[in-house]
């Protein structure tokens, strides 16, 4: 029988030493430790930004704060949403990007992007939803649903317009949000609207597509 091709990428990707060996720009400042979670049968998508010191060192996507109010925003147990079969996480960096002079966490690296996500895409059916957690995020996608008209702007106009988003395309439907890290509570009780409004509709999609 010849090999899966997605379990043949995904092996690639695990073993990617591109921002060591070969980087564009400053050498990724550690070892590469690639972090995705992603099955054929999975109809989520959550598509991040890049792992952070705790996935890095844990090698599991979301294993902090910002995952546990993720999941709250989703309506999902731990169990649920670790089940690759069910919810497929690949944020566009796939390795920790290291951190800047102040002490956060630097973009998501460019390689990732350019050497894996259209092949990752392309070697498994479609998502029904994409859960786009950050600008990154919503660009890549939104450019590649066709959708480059909400790319402009800032990410809380992005999110302001997920209505219109998620009429514009039918699948894979795409919801914005912002990123669930602790440091966005200021951004949540300045934007009260997002957890009335957007979070009932995500639940509900996750719900029906993990039942």
């Amino acid at each position: 029988m010849p090999p899966d091709p997605l379990v043949t990428l995904l092996a690639d990707i695990r073993a990617c030493r591109f921002c060591v060996e070969t980087p564009r720009g400053t050498p990724l400042p550690h070892a590469p430790r690639p972090v995705l979670h992603v099955g054929a049968r999975a109809r989520i998508l959550i598509a991040g930004q890049a792992p952070g010191t705790r996935v890095h060192a844990s090698g599991q996507s979301f294993t902090d704060a910002s995952g546990d109010r993720l999941r709250g925003w989703l309506g999902v147990d731990s169990e649920t949403f670790y089940d690759e079969n069910r919810i497929a996480v690949a944020a566009m960096g796939f390795c920790f990007p290291g951190q800047d002079a102040k002490g956060g966490d630097l973009p998501p690296r460019r390689e990732c992007a350019s050497l894996w996500h259209d092949r990752l895409f392309a070697a498994r059916p479609p998502f029904d939803l994409i859960v786009a957690v950050g600008a990154s995020a919503q660009a890549y996608h939104l450019r590649r649903l066709g959708l480059e008209r909400f790319v402009g702007g800032g990410l809380t106009e992005r999110v302001e317009r997920w209505r219109e988003i998620w009429d514009a395309h039918a699948q894979p439907r795409l919801l914005p949000l912002p990123h669930p890290s602790w440091r966005n509570s200021g951004w949540l009780r300045r934007h009260p609207w997002f957890e009335a409004e957007l979070v009932p509709v995500l639940r509900t999609e996750v719900a029906r597509l993990v039942g």
